[in-house]
């Protein structure tokens, strides 16, 4: 798992989704293809979720999301150890209930 994606799965676990948001940056710049896709989609599931929680704007949150879910289609199933699909329901429900956690789904021992 390269540093950055794991600096942004530890925060996103800790429900710290700016910080999440900001250690992808980098692999977003760098990316392209499917890779870029994905990077993007999950750079964006994290601001909705600072966006909800953190700024208190649903509206907000739910625009990020679907910006998320047009970068996310692009992207297969399962990748980089992460069930994809997984990943947009707990975040779909973290936005619908502010109170509940959200964990990233991992589908193997590695994200990457």
């Amino acid at each position: 798992m390269d540093p950055e994606w794991r600096a942004a799965v530890r925060a996103f676990d800790e429900e710290r989704f700016w910080d999440a948001h900001e250690h992808l940056e980098p692999s977003w710049l760098a990316a392209t293809g499917v890779e870029r896709s994905w990077t993007a989609g999950v750079i964006l599931l994290c601001a909705a979720l600072h966006k909800a929680r953190a700024m208190g704007s649903a509206r907000g949150g739910r625009r990020n999301y679907a910006k998320a879910l047009r970068h996310l289609v692009l992207v297969p199933d399962r990748h980089a150890g992460t069930d994809v699909r997984e990943l947009e329901a707990r975040v779909h429900a973290a936005l619908r209930d502010p109170t509940s956690s959200v964990a990233w789904p991992h589908a193997a021992a590695e994200v990457r």
